[in-house]
């Protein structure tokens, strides 16, 4: 018999038909205190230390560390990192307090603080700022927003803003499809490190998008296992032969959906084919990033099927080898945060899942971020929600970087409009780290609400108010 665990925090309730009446009534006297709540929340939040106050470029900029000198960055006159001065960049608000991991079995303390920013003209000593921040139990993370790249498009200057974050010690996110090329130019960056015996954890994802690297996964005819083993098998004997499984992460599906073909709910078969192909994966050798799916994919209920926290359960046991990937998008170039938390930030959801069901939290991949399929906003705009984005994905260290899309072809010349943020990310990349509480806290989406933007509720209640077509390879 399939039985469905159920959380420690969750617990059951069962009402019997002849005790409706009071039922309902209990329901709207507690449909008002949730209303109360609500509004005292929505005060809170008002006079939360969010990410408000800007900075001017030509000003000094300090940022201090409990009980320790002055962690300052001087911002000279002649130098305007990307975005600095706008309302997100960098962020003025308090470092956060130090507090211990939470372990399997405990019950998880209350939200972290968010992370500060901190800008500085480079080159930035990334390991001393790490070493000072550790020294108070915090640690250090680099802005995570790289590219998603494919065969053609536009990607000019791509290998000027390898080598930079490189140079500097940055990560590089970087995902293509089909096109090979740039995550090999990465790829050769991470070997002279390892002969230079130097460690910068560049990430790479790569994924083959013809329909029959997919079709295993949607045949009925094979059982989840079945479809996995000839699904793995296809994918990994194509992959080209200069990408090195010691570097690369790679994907076999995109954006599969919560319903297959047959109109049928299908979170237990995807539940059952990631493990299934992780456990291959890994066993070869391999690092998986499993699923992929759209953005405002799938509802938070779903990671809760029995399947699911059994692949969740293997994928926190390795998360060295095993990922989940994700694709998180507004839908609009006027607002990354429009639907927040629903879609951008959604990651959060499965977070708090894994979390009460006492399940390591797993490594993530955003292998598609940004606005709209085919439009890109306008630099100087872009530069300030990606600052919101990677402030976001700061505070969560499995999280590993997200991939704006897109330099590839097609979608209405994208390429051409994304290829313009390549330089001035460059720039914000190397002049920008952020320190974080690297404990573990109850998920609040509502702390990171973007200042332009009111916290309403919370993605944990509230199912996807639409969904996104299925329309990017």
């Amino acid at each position: 018999m399939n039985t469905k665990p159920t959380p420690r925090s969750r617990p059951t309730h069962h009402v019997r038909p002849a005790k409706r009446l009071l039922a309902l009534a209990a329901l709207a006297s507690w449909l008002s205190l949730l209303f109360a709540l609500t509004a005292c929340q929505l005060v809170e939040a008002a006079i939360a230390p969010l990410p408000t106050a800007a900075v001017s470029a030509a000003s000094e900029v300090e940022f201090v560390l409990a009980g320790t000198p002055l962690a300052a960055v001087l911002t000279p006159s002649d130098y305007i990192p990307a975005a600095l001065g706008s309302p997100l960049d960098p962020t003025a608000t308090p470092t956060p307090t130090a507090t211990p991991t939470a372990t399997p079995d405990s019950e998880l303390g209350p939200p972290l603080a968010p992370p500060t920013v901190v800008a500085a003209a480079p080159p930035i000593d990334f390991a001393a700022a790490r070493a000072t921040a550790q020294a108070q139990g915090l640690d250090l993370a680099y802005a995570k927003i790289g590219f998603h790249t494919g065969p053609g498009g536009n990607a000019q200057g791509i290998g000027d803003y390898f080598r930079k974050l490189d140079a500097a010690g940055v990560p590089i996110f970087i995902k293509s499809a089909d096109a090979a090329g740039p995550v090999y130019e990465v790829q050769q960056l991470m070997e002279a490190n390892d002969d230079a015996g130097r460690d910068v954890p560049h990430i790479l994802v790569f994924r083959l998008t013809d329909g029959r690297y997919e079709a295993p996964f949607y045949n009925r005819q094979l059982s989840p296992e079945d479809a996995a083993a000839v699904s793995w098998q296809l994918n990994r004997d194509s992959i080209p032969r200069e990408l090195d499984k010691k570097y690369v992460w790679f994907e076999t599906l995109n954006e599969p959906g919560r319903y297959g073909d047959d109109g049928n709910l299908q979170i237990e078969r995807l539940g059952r084919f990631s493990l299934a192909t992780a456990k291959l994966a890994v066993a070869e050798g391999y690092r998986y990033a499993a699923l992929s799916f759209s953005t405002g994919v799938p509802e938070p209920e779903d990671w809760e099927d029995p399947a699911m926290l059994e692949f969740l359960r293997y994928a926190g046991a390795h998360r060295d080898q095993v990922a989940i990937a994700l694709h998180e998008y507004s839908l609009i170039n006027a607002d990354i945060a429009a639907g927040y938390p629903y879609l951008v930030g959604r990651f959060q959801a499965l977070f708090d899942v894994c979390d009460r069901y006492d399940i390591p939290r797993p490594t993530i991949l955003i292998t598609e971020w940004g606005w709209e399929y085919d439009g890109v906003p306008e630099p100087e705009l872009a530069l300030e929600h990606i600052a919101w984005a990677a402030w976001l994905y700061a505070a969560y260290p499995e999280v590993k970087g997200a991939a704006i899309w897109y330099l590839g072809p097609q979608f209405g010349g994208i390429a051409n409009k994304a290829q313009r943020l390549i330089a001035p990310l460059g720039d914000y990349a190397v002049s920008h780290y952020f320190v974080y509480d690297p404990g573990i806290g109850r998920i609040d989406p509502a702390r990171f609400y973007p200042p332009w933007r009111t916290a309403t509720e919370s993605i944990l209640t509230v199912p996807t108010p639409f969904p996104r077509p299925r329309q990017m390879p």
